[in-house]
């Protein structure tokens, strides 16, 4: 698949994630040219990542950066060892993902329910509820099985749900779990392949 294939199929068909940091990011599902399946890639323009990654490494050679040793070492090794990449060369074909939530789902998603966790539930159409939970990655999510993102009806902040399927609200900024959270069921968020595209 050209490039220039894949960014008309992103710009038509995916609605694009706004961020001050890495620009307008595409959720999608490739498959490679050896036929692999990949169901959560993001796709970012290079700029805004090569300007993040001069503006760090002058930061840090200057002594104003916020490592305290080796802080250029550190931003180098940030950007170059870490993460998981997939070439552009290597995409054969592209499609919407399943796991990637809407965007009128995110943006109803409101701060962290505790401590580096956010928490909150999905109704779907049918009735039911389902808990869902991050760290910091809200790029795609696990989904139960026979239900996909046009199921999502409504969105309950700081909320778990149990096995039994009983909606529980969370305490905001609770410092730990509720007691039954551990009889909580949690659809947490998937990894993903960043492919990064020159002029999207």
């Amino acid at each position: 698949m050209k490039e220039k294939e894949i960014i008309a199929y992103l710009r038509e068909n995916i609605e694009p994630i706004e961020d001050n940091i890495y620009g307008n990011s595409y959720r999608a599902s490739v498959y490679l040219i050896d036929g692999l399946y990949l169901p959560c890639v993001v796709f970012h323009n290079t700029d805004k990542t090569v300007e993040l990654a001069i503006r760090r490494f002058k930061e840090e050679q200057s002594g104003k950066g916020f490592i305290k040793s080796n802080g250029y070492e550190e931003i180098v090794k940030s950007f170059v060892t870490r993460g998981n990449c997939v070439n552009l060369f290597d995409v054969a074909s592209i499609e919407k993902s399943r796991f990637a939530l809407p965007i009128s789902v995110l943006k109803q998603i409101r701060s962290e329910t505790s401590m580096s966790w956010t928490g909150f539930a999905l109704k779907m159409k049918d009735g039911k509820y389902f808990g869902f939970g991050t760290t910091f990655s809200f790029e795609f999510f696990h989904l139960p099985e026979t239900y996909s993102i046009d199921d999502i009806d409504e969105v309950i902040n700081h909320s778990y749900v149990l096995k039994s399927g009983e909606l529980c609200s969370h305490k905001i900024a609770y410092p730990d779990h509720p007691d039954n959270y551990k009889d909580a069921v949690i659809y947490r968020e998937r990894p993903f392949f960043v492919c990064y595209i020159d002029n999207l």
